[in-house]
């Protein structure tokens, strides 16, 4: 038989376990932010997720005075900075071993000396250090800092302070600290590495010595649980890499007599459970200990760990069922008088269909029968519609009857408790469900999921907080379950928290995708005095009050509403900035060119008189095309002042004069449609020797802007 080893030392570590237990915390006040993943483990930060905790990707995304938490890799000092701006309330959830690594690194700086972080470069705990100490680098080996100290004779003799990321592996330590007695006259080196990490990794170098196999738990980027990985394939040939049991495949372990397990710090106990479970159901196995394996000498690396996880017992096997074709008939007359129990669920097969009821057939001395209301009590639906004679039909046993042999069935508790059984694999899977919205109350609102009532708190809505809830009811939504108690019935869901998810997605998608010129449907989301801001399906642009329409408006709300469906088209982008410049006019309705292609020098236009001024008429030619009627062109005789003759809304016939395209201006002429007024009749000269009058003189020339040059005498 195979026998297994589990490491004492598997999963949480310290410093992971804490900054679990301290989000947990900050969780039971309400949803929160974290910067980053919390820890390498997905199924750990999809719980957190589903708890209300928010992931992002800087902190730059943080709402202001909004709570967050850092993780236990740690951030730099220029993160904090910029929390402190956003008015954060920060709960630090950083590992106090990485936090001390932090302080060295600090210290080191304002001494004016060089940093060293020996490490993953690209992992979040390096990054953070290094925020710690201007001008930092980074060694992945010693191969890198050799390289790097050949490169100039002066970096030996540099004031050098060497940390290490708490989950390298302590070889590398030993190489680091040989090269600086060698070549450094002035560095100095401090042993940063995990304990724990430490006792993980020497448990797992002598379990890998003596072992067959090894398997080893952990993610993908979890830098601790690959550096497990690493150091069992120098020391066994059979190692499998799994980040669950989902992704063991138990046949690539055929043939190891002895298997040992181990798991990286970020694994939570519940999955080592599992795989373990995986591997006794799979391949027949016991567990035994080290203790009872007879191990070769192996260079010690670190002391043993003594807080071993239970193994979970290997399940019994299920005892075979043999097909009806294989049966004797008096196995076949047992099954035909089974007991049947309340709670039970059968299956059968629909016998006969009356008013009241539908008559199952169960394959036992028994008949079952579903009242014909569990098909039909909408009223929306006949029995005849949803299921015929013939169907097989799988129900749960409500109520049996021995002396009238029958069994009162009920489909719909069965469905609810099948129903239970996906709300609860949901929240553990962290899948998307769907459902309608039923009510809404002080505190939220229902989701009917499956004939499950999911209650979704206001804060967990996505809508405002000034918003009735009332505007979900009736809607469809897609949520995330968060909480799951059957016993008290309690179901609790969060829209946001997929909402959320799918606007960060849709808006990576239109930033890698958008363009100059493309249109998109979008929706006013707020207005100000200068434009409206629109959603363009998951990223908000701004449409100035001059993009919005060809008329003249005082202010966006004149023209749209908050809410409105829009079309719109992007005329400008700044990626790093993450802002997008929309228009909404239509380039093709442009008044202007409406005009010029409706109208031409000389026609005759209908014209409303919109304003007047001292020197004439404006006129409203198409609407958002105005003309100017110069005072000398309003009548056929001299005026004073425009409104002599018009009103402001008159409707008239002009004449159009000229159209300047440049500068988009438009002379019109009501003169010009009518006949020359006579020249006045001048009275003889007085015989009191009074001077002849002078002739009468015209306007003759007026400037595009509107301005008459020429003498015009007083004359009535």
């Amino acid at each position: 038989m195979t026998r297994y080893i589990l490491a004492r030392s598997a999963g949480y570590c310290f410093g992971v376990e804490r900054s679990v237990r301290i989000a947990r915390e900050a969780l039971e006040e309400g949803p929160c932010f974290s910067l980053g993943e919390l820890i390498h483990n997905r199924d750990t930060v999809s719980e957190l997720e589903k708890a209300g905790m928010s992931v992002l990707g800087g902190a730059d995304e943080l709402p202001e005075g909004e709570r967050i938490v850092i993780r236990a890799h740690g951030v730099g000092r220029a993160v904090y900075e910029s929390l402190e701006e956003r008015h954060a309330r920060v709960i630090d959830a950083t590992c106090p071993l990485v936090r001390r690594i932090h302080r060295i690194a600090q210290k080191a700086f304002e001494a004016g000396r060089l940093v060293a972080v020996v490490g993953d470069r690209d992992h979040p705990e390096v990054r953070g250090i290094c925020g710690w100490s201007d001008g930092a680098i980074v060694f992945e080996d010693a191969g890198e800092m050799e390289r790097w100290l050949d490169s100039d004779g002066k970096n030996a003799a540099m004031p050098l302070s060497v940390v290490f990321q708490t989950t390298q592996v302590r070889k590398k330590l030993i190489e680091i600290s040989n090269l600086i007695k060698k070549r450094c006259t002035n560095a100095e080196l401090f042993d940063t590495i995990c304990g724990a990490t430490a006792d993980r990794q020497g448990e797992a170098i002598r379990l890998a010595a003596v072992c067959d196999a090894m398997v080893v738990i952990g993610g993908a980027h979890s830098a601790n649980s690959l550096h497990l990985a690493e150091l069992c394939r120098e020391n066994c040939r059979q190692v499998v890499f799994v980040s669950d049991a989902e992704e063991l495949d138990c046949s690539a372990l055929a043939g190891a007599a002895l298997i040992g397990i181990t798991a990286g710090a970020s694994v939570p106990p519940r999955i080592i459970k599992e795989v373990v479970k995986k591997m006794s159901d799979e391949i027949i196995m016991e567990e035994t200990t080290a203790e009872d394996v007879a191990a070769p000498a192996v260079e010690e690396t670190a002391p043993t760990q003594a807080a071993p996880v239970e193994a979970e017992p290997a399940a019994e096997e299920e005892p075979a069922v043999k097909p009806d074709s294989e049966k004797t008939f008096d196995e076949l007359l047992e099954d035909s008088i089974r007991m049947i129990n309340n709670g039970d669920t059968v299956s059968g097969y629909v016998v006969s269909i009356t008013p009241t009821e539908v008559t199952v057939d169960m394959g036992t001395k028994h008949s079952g029968y579903i009242p014909v209301t569990e098909f039909t009590d909408d009223g929306a639906l006949k029995v005849e519609d949803v299921i015929h004679v013939g169907d097989k039909i799988e129900a749960c046993v409500v109520r049996v009857n021995d002396i009238e042999g029958t069994v009162m069935l009920s489909k719909k508790r069965l469905d609810s408790i099948k129903s239970w059984n996906d709300v609860e694999n949901a929240q553990a899977d962290g899948t998307v469900v769907e459902g309608k919205v039923t009510e809404d109350n002080k505190g939220g609102v229902v989701v009917n999921i499956k004939g499950i009532r999911v209650f979704v708190p206001a804060s967990q809505t996505g809508l405002p907080r000034d918003a009735a809830m009332s505007e979900l009811v009736g809607q469809t939504v897609r949520l995330k379950i968060t909480e799951v108690n059957r016993g008290r019935k309690r179901v609790v869901g969060s829209i946001r928290a997929v909402a959320s998810r799918e606007r960060k997605e849709r808006a990576e998608k239109i930033w890698n995708e958008i363009e100059v010129g493309k249109h998109y449907e979008g929706t006013v989301k707020s207005m100000t005095t200068y434009g409206a801001f629109v959603d363009i399906g998951g990223i908000d642009g701004m449409v100035h009050v001059s993009e919005i329409s060809w008329n003249r408006i005082n202010k966006p709300s004149d023209v749209l509403n908050v809410g409105d469906k829009i079309d719109v088209y992007v005329l400008g982008f700044d990626k790093e900035a993450r802002k997008i410049s929309l228009g909404h006019r239509d380039p093709d309705k442009n008044p202007w060119k409406v005009f010029t292609d409706t109208f031409s020098v000389g026609d005759i236009a209908k014209v409303k008189i919109v304003k007047l001024m001292p020197f004439g008429a404006f006129a409203e030619v198409l609407p958002g095309t105005d003309g100017l009627i110069h005072i000398s062109q309003i009548a056929n005789r001299r005026i004073n002042q425009p409104s002599d003759v018009l009103t402001v809304g008159d409707v008239v016939d002009a004449k159009i004069t000229n159209i300047d395209n440049e500068k988009q201006k438009i002379s019109l002429s009501i003169r010009a449609l009518g006949e020359p007024a006579p020249a006045p009749r001048r009275e003889a000269a007085s015989d009191e020797g009074l001077d002849e009058p002078e002739d009468d003189a015209l306007v003759y020339e007026v400037s595009s802007d509107g301005v008459a040059t020429g003498d015009a005498p007083d004359v009535e």
